[in-house]
C-alpha cells in the first residue's frame, strides 16, 4: 500500500511538473490544462490522506510539496472566508450572453437585463451562428436603446458596453474580440474593457489531425488577443476595469500574462470555489469570467449571478470605486 500511494505521489509530481513548465508556453497543452482547477488541490490531498493512513512519509511529503506548488492555480479563494467588504460604487454586470438571446424570447432576455439594475453593463457575444463555424453578425441597437434609456450605448468587436456615465471618447477595439470604453465618472475616467478571448478548441475527434490543426489555429488567435490586451492596459494612464470571458481558468497558464499592477476582484468575493462555467450544470467547476481592476479602481463587491438558464455563464456583479 505505501509502495503504491508513492507511486502514485512520483505519478502526479511528475504530471505537476509537465504542466509548471508547458502550461501558457506550449499550444498543445492547452488541452491538457482544460482540467477543473480544483483537482490541483483534490489530487495531492487525497494522496496527502492516504499516505498518511499507510504511514509514507515520503509519500506524503511529495503530496505535500504538490499541494503547496500548485495552490495559485487551484482556484480555491480562502479570502472568500472573511467577511464581505462594502458594495458601495459604480455598480457593473459582466456576462457571456451566449449568441445574445438566439432562439429564445426577446422579451424575457431583456426583462433580465433589466432587472440586473446596473449603472454599467458589459455584455459579450452579440453575435449569432456558430452553425459550421459561421458567425452572424446582428443589428439590435434600436432595441437596446428602447430598453435602456439614459444610458449610452457603444457597439464594437461583437460586444455591447452600457452605462449611465457618458463616454470620454469613441470606443477602442482591442485586437479582434475586446473593446475599451473610457467613461466620464465624475472628474475622472474609467476605461472599462470589454473582454472576449477565443476559446481553446472545438469539439471534435481528438484523434484527427484537424483536431490539431484547429487547435493550434485558436492558440495563435488567444495570443494575439492576449498581446493586444496587455499593451492596450500598459499604454494607458486612467484606472481600469477589465472584465469579460477570458476561456481561461486558474489553471491556464495565460491568465499570468494579465499585468501584475492589476488586482483580481475574486479577493472581494464571498464563495470559496467561485465558479462561472458552466451555469446550466449542477456541479460548477471552472471560473473562466474574470475582473481585474488598477490605476486606483478598487472592488467593494463581487458576486457570480444565475443566468436564468438564459446563458452557459453566470453573470458577474461587482462594484468599483475610483
Amino acid at each position: 500500500m505505501t509502495a503504491m500511494v508513492l507511486y502514485c505521489a512520483l505519478a502526479w509530481a511528475v504530471f505537476l511538473a509537465l504542466h509548471l513548465v508547458l502550461n501558457g508556453r506550449w499550444w498543445p497543452w492547452l488541452a491538457v490544462s482544460l482540467l477543473p482547477p480544483v483537482a490541483l488541490a483534490a489530487v495531492p490531498l487525497a494522496l496527502l490522506a492516504a499516505a498518511l493512513a499507510a504511514g509514507g512519509r515520503l509519500a506524503a511529503a511529495l503530496a505535500a510539496g504538490c499541494l503547496l506548488v500548485a495552490w495559485p492555480q487551484n482556484g480555491i479563494n480562502l479570502r472568500g472566508l472573511r467577511r464581505a467588504a462594502g458594495g458601495e460604487g459604480l455598480r457593473l454586470v459582466s456576462w457571456n450572453t451566449q449568441h445574445w438571446n438566439q432562439g429564445g424570447d426577446p422579451d424575457r432576455y431583456y426583462a433580465f437585463l433589466r432587472s440586473l439594475g446596473a449603472d454599467v453593463y458589459v455584455l459579450q457575444e452579440y453575435l449569432n451562428g456558430f452553425e459550421g463555424g459561421e458567425v452572424w453578425d446582428i443589428d439590435d441597437e434600436a432595441r437596446l436603446r428602447a430598453e435602456f434609456p439614459g444610458h449610452h450605448l457603444a457597439v464594437g468587436n461583437n460586444s455591447v458596453t452600457l452605462s449611465r456615465f457618458p463616454p470620454a471618447g469613441p470606443p477602442v477595439p482591442v485586437g479582434a474580440c475586446s473593446l475599451r470604453v473610457d467613461l466620464r465618472v465624475g472628474d475622472g475616467v474609467l476605461s472599462t474593457y470589454n473582454v472576449h478571448i477565443p476559446v481553446q478548441l472545438t469539439v471534435m475527434n481528438p484523434l484527427r489531425p484537424a483536431f490539431f490543426r484547429d487547435m493550434r489555429r485558436r492558440a495563435a488567435a488567444r495570443d494575439r488577443e492576449y498581446a493586444a490586451l496587455v499593451a492596450d492596459l500598459r499604454g494607458n494612464p486612467h484606472p481600469v476595469l477589465v472584465t469579460g470571458d477570458f476561456n481561461t481558468s486558474a489553471a491556464i497558464g495565460d491568465i499570468r500574462r494579465m499585468p501584475r499592477s492589476l488586482r483580481d476582484a475574486v479577493g472581494a468575493c464571498r464563495s470559496v470555489l467561485p465558479a462561472s462555467w458552466n451555469a446550466r450544470a449542477r456541479l460548477r467547476l471552472w471560473r473562466i469570467d474574470w475582473a481585474f481592476t488598477g490605476g486606483g479602481a478598487r472592488v467593494g463587491s463581487y458576486r457570480f449571478r444565475d443566468a436564468e438558464g438564459l446563458s452557459d455563464h453566470l453573470v458577474q456583479e461587482l462594484t468599483v470605486t475610483l
